[in-house]
């Protein structure tokens, strides 16, 4: 069993706005396993291992965290980590939700963001 607490899963925009929301999760769950790196994937990941600190920094503001196009977020874990991912992008970044679906242990979140 993995020790994975958050999936991400982005797609839409460059690798720049791909970082952009890898970085602004950062102050939430700390440093990803990796931050995405291929110019030319069409869908990116990154993995989060460690739980959602309960003092977490705020997220970067929206002026700061500014993206090229839209990009289609899927976050998926713990209820706790989804549920603190949901919040960190919402302050980061203009945001529709898309919908939920939540398991016995396991919730995902999916996210537009807009620029």
């Amino acid at each position: 069993m993995s020790d994975t607490q958050l999936t991400v899963t982005l797609s839409g925009g460059g690798v720049d706005d791909a970082r952009a929301v890898v970085r602004a999760l950062e102050g939430t769950f700390g440093a990803p396993d990796g931050l995405p790196g291929d110019e030319r994937a069409t869908v990116r990941t990154a993995t989060f291992s460690s739980p959602p600190s309960p003092h977490a920094d705020p997220a970067p503001s929206r002026a700061d965290a500014g993206l090229s196009a839209p990009v289609t977020v899927t976050v998926q874990g713990t209820p706790q980590a989804v549920e603190a991912a949901s919040r960190t992008l919402t302050g980061a970044f203009p945001t529709r939700d898309e919908g939920a679906a939540s398991g016995d242990q396991e919730r995902e979140r999916q996210l537009v963001l807009v620029p």
